[in-house]
């Protein structure tokens, strides 16, 4: 299994939770999650800090099938099959990765409009690990 520690685990929550990202004062570029240095300039590490729509649209995706999800999703995948897991561009610019909840993976496009919830990933060491899924939004809303 993937192990990632509970001390590493609670410094991320600000990344996890809030969906806020660090806007580049040098380049303008949004950098999520934040970095210490920009990704796209490699010359700034002066940032603002910037509170995401969580809103965007699947860039790419990929299924899940039997036998291919990591351990600590071993059992969403014997509960519901094939699920779906995609990088998904937001409004801002950065693009995330995610699973995409609530939708039938045979329906999953590429272009698909999506919106950012908080959710349950997995538990660990009895503790539940929350994050990011996306879930389709109708066109226009």
């Amino acid at each position: 299994m993937a192990h990632v520690s509970i001390p590493m685990y609670w410094r991320t929550i600000p990344q996890r939770y809030k969906l806020v990202g660090h806007k580049c004062k040098k380049c303008g570029h949004i950098n999520f999650p934040p970095k210490g240095v920009c990704k796209y300039c490699n010359a700034s590490s002066e940032f603002e800090e910037v509170q995401m729509s969580g809103r965007g649209k699947v860039h790419t995706f990929v299924l899940i099938s039997a036998g291919g999800a990591p351990p600590e999703f071993a059992e969403q995948e014997k509960a519901g099959g094939q699920y779906p897991v995609a990088i998904v561009e937001f409004e801002e610019g950065p693009k995330i990765i995610g699973q995409i909840a609530d939708a039938d993976p045979k329906e999953v496009k590429i272009g698909m409009p999506v919106k950012t919830e908080l959710r349950r990933i997995y538990s660990e060491e009895g503790v539940i690990r929350y994050g990011f899924k996306f879930v389709p939004v109708a066109e226009g809303k």
